[in-house]
């Protein structure tokens, strides 16, 4: 349950209050979330544990609000211009690429969870989705962690030092609770393997165990978060990180109408490289002595 932590400035997009108000509710949400999870897989240690299935969906369907609210956010931030991504690699590899994967992961996540629910309260018919259960979990939990490396590999060069500290105390703990999860997601998928387990008892004393100490690590990233954000909102885009390899000046110019810079310099190069036209000044011809004469005549 990781979501996209980012200290780009074009995160910044849309009018002041509206702008900050998203924001604000995007971490309030992955918070509440987290919370929500870690009372889910406490609940399930308890003997009825549907609570704790009802409360791990509900978080695994706000987690998706959030990274869906990412992926609009950034690409809102560069005006849908997605031939910018050519430009710019880190725009590509992870404020486009970590949402989608993040969505996949969780949207896997919700259907095993709901799947077992569904087995819970349907009865024993429903074998068939035990095995599907166990495997689109261990699939999500690879996933967040698969988004949570492409969140780590952030690179930047004008960042304020302090965003890009709390970056740091944002995605280690993220990493950490996806590592957790997929190394419970394994075992329990090897311990009920070899076992023959229904319904709630699929997830077994290790699932939940690792799952607590993950979704706290998902609590601690999603309060530093909550804090970054405040730090980013302050600052109204100064000392952010801003788009490289040309693309942001590409970004200005379609913004103001202009043709991009790196298309100027591309026909100033091409008109420096061509030969500079000659004009030839031909001397006039002279006036044959009959063509005076009859014009003399006729005058």
């Amino acid at each position: 349950m990781v979501k996209l932590a980012s200290a780009r400035e074009f995160r910044t997009y849309g009018p002041g209050l509206a702008k900050n108000r998203y924001e604000y509710i995007n971490a309030g949400l992955y918070l509440i979330g987290s919370v929500l999870l870690v009372c889910g897989m406490v609940a399930q240690l308890w003997p009825e544990a549907r609570l704790g299935l009802l409360l791990a969906m509900s978080a695994l369907a706000i987690l998706l609000l959030v990274n869906l609210h990412d992926l609009f956010a950034h690409l809102a931030g560069i005006d849908f211009r997605l031939p910018l991504m050519a430009f710019d690699l880190q725009l590509a590899f992870v404020e486009f690429a970590v949402p989608i994967i993040h969505i996949l992961g969780s949207l896997l996540a919700f259907l095993a969870v709901f799947f077992l629910f569904i087995q819970e309260e349907k009865g024993h018919g429903y074998f068939k989705l035990e095995k599907h259960a166990l495997n689109m979990l261990l699939s999500g939990t690879v996933l967040w962690v698969i988004g949570s490396i492409h969140n780590s590999c952030q690179i930047y060069e004008r960042a304020d030092g302090h965003v890009q500290i709390l970056q740091q105390c944002v995605y280690i703990p993220f990493l950490m609770g996806s590592l957790s999860f997929m190394l419970a997601a394994i075992l329990n998928y090897h311990h009920q393997s070899s076992e023959i387990h229904h319904v709630i008892h699929l997830l077994g004393r290790t699932w939940i165990w690792l799952g607590i100490l993950g979704s706290l690590m998902f609590f601690i990233g999603g309060l530093t978060n909550l804090i970054k954000v405040f730090k980013m909102q302050q600052m109204n885009g100064i000392r952010l990180e801003k788009l490289r390899g040309g693309a942001h000046e590409r970004l200005a110019s379609a913004r103001e109408g202009q043709v991009p810079l790196i298309m100027e310099h591309h026909h100033q190069t091409i008109s420096h490289h061509q030969p500079p036209e000659t004009k030839v000044t031909l001397p006039p011809l002279p006036t044959p002595y009959k063509d005076v004469l009859v014009g003399q005549t006729g005058s």
